[in-house]
């Protein structure tokens, strides 16, 4: 089986800095509030959800960062999300696990994840 990984960045943060980034920073009330839906909902239950220290978009000034990960499979960078984007971020985790390819096609991402798309990365050749 394909681990689908979804990395949630839990020092980010509007109002502290990276060096003060605690549990109140918003990336990690994020993370635990994916956490609660993915608990209650099996659905969800195929979807490693891990946090990550740091993803580096604050750096750009971009908050709240989560990447989807697979191997073989296209790789998506979201940034500036906030709790109302939880249930778009697991509907789109369906899809994206669902695809062979981690390929998604830009009608089909839910509406509020649009303007959140940083980059999206092609996977890596499978050389041998």
């Amino acid at each position: 089986m394909t681990t689908h990984t979804l990395f949630v960045c839990k020092s980010c943060s509007t109002v502290l800095s990276h060096e003060e980034a605690d549990e109140r920073a918003e990336g990690n009330q994020l993370l635990l509030k994916l956490l609660e839906v993915q608990k209650n909902n099996s659905i969800y239950s195929t979807l490693n959800i891990q946090d990550v220290g740091c993803l580096w978009t604050c750096v750009k000034k971009y908050s709240c960062a989560v990447s989807f990960v697979c191997p073989q499979k296209y790789t998506y960078h979201f940034v500036d999300l906030t709790e109302d984007c939880i249930t778009d971020l697991l509907e789109f985790s369906q899809l994206y696990q669902e695809s062979q390819d981690g390929y998604v096609l830009p009608p089909k991402l839910p509406r509020t994840l649009r303007s959140h798309l940083l980059v999206r990365i092609p996977p890596t050749p499978d050389i041998r």
